[in-house]
């Protein structure tokens, strides 16, 4: 895939970097075939541009005990969007809202410590949005497949 600004090298970086954002970089370096001060300035540089926006620990829920992960598809009345996405976007059990083409307007993941934790979001919350038409709730058993940000 090609991306303006993104070279093989940094592609090449960007790769091990997706595969363990704890790498130095020297280790990095020793891959690529660059020095570690070469690297840094590169990593720098696709941060400021904003091609890597953040390094982060990613946990799964269905690890922790009585943790609960689902999403939710919402269909909103096109008045009551903006009111919707910003209620939801309060809550810290839900962990991502994406607005999407098709029936249902948003797609909303979130993780709770407990069968009780989601109901109640769904009672306090979900339940409460205005202008809500439909909202359907899956539970997430596993994940099979789970890519985060951009493959390269």
């Amino acid at each position: 895939m090609f991306l303006d600004g993104l070279d093989e090298l940094d592609r090449k970086i960007v790769r091990l970097l997706i595969q363990n954002a704890r790498m130095s970089y020297s280790e990095i370096g020793e891959q690529v075939g660059i020095s570690r001060v070469a690297v840094k300035m590169r990593v720098q540089a696709l941060e400021k541009k904003g091609i890597i926006e953040e390094y982060t620990a990613i946990i799964n829920p269905q690890k922790i005990n009585g943790a609960i992960s689902c999403y939710f598809e919402i269909e909103t009345m096109p008045d009551t969007l903006s009111e919707v996405t910003e209620l939801l976007r309060q809550s810290d059990i839900i962990t991502q809202i994406y607005r999407v083409t098709g029936k249902c307007k948003l797609h909303v993941h979130a993780v709770a410590a407990s069968g009780e934790e989601m109901e109640a979001l769904m009672a306090d919350t979900i339940d409460k949005l205005p202008g809500v038409l439909e909202c359907t709730c899956n539970v997430i058993f596993s994940r099979i497949k789970d890519i985060k940000g951009l493959r390269l």
